[in-house]
């Protein structure tokens, strides 16, 4: 997770299955941008929080709020979960990057936190940038036009 109210724009690299969520006060122009990895911190005593939906997106808001955000104003915008492998209909992994929306859209909701704009699903990698001035979040994947949410 990166937090900035500087301006500076935020980027990460290979969603594949994982997904970034961009969370947005525009009153106070706080941004963060989180890469989760699974759908649920089942970690005993919760030491990597940033990996996985739930405590990730949890966390980030305490941070976000400390900054002076709140929690009525913060925005989310979501992209990745594709399914990037094909898995055996009877594995017990699943699709991970459905589970992964499922968590995030799970957890965004018990939070009270907006989903504004989502490109979730699919079976290409994004890269995903953040524009903290403007709020807008822009998606490159290979052999696709940029989206821009």
């Amino acid at each position: 997770m990166k937090m900035t109210q500087t301006g500076n724009e935020l980027i990460t690299y290979a969603l594949g299955s994982c997904c970034g969520i961009c969370l947005y006060d525009p009153n106070v122009k706080l941004a963060a941008l989180i890469h989760i990895m699974l759908p649920l911190n089942m970690e005993a005593g919760r030491k990597n929080t940033m990996k996985y939906a739930d405590t990730a997106i949890r966390e980030t808001l305490r941070q976000m709020e400390a900054k002076g955000a709140r929690r009525a104003r913060i925005t989310a915008k979501v992209a990745g979960g594709a399914k990037m492998f094909a898995v055996a209909a009877n594995s017990s992994l699943g699709n991970i990057g459905q589970r992964n929306i499922e968590s995030v859209h799970r957890t965004l909701k018990a939070e009270n936190i907006r989903l504004i704009a989502e490109d979730v699903g699919g079976s290409v990698a994004r890269t995903l940038s953040f524009n903290p001035n403007t709020g807008v979040a822009t998606i490159k994947s290979y052999g696709k036009p940029d989206t821009v949410l």
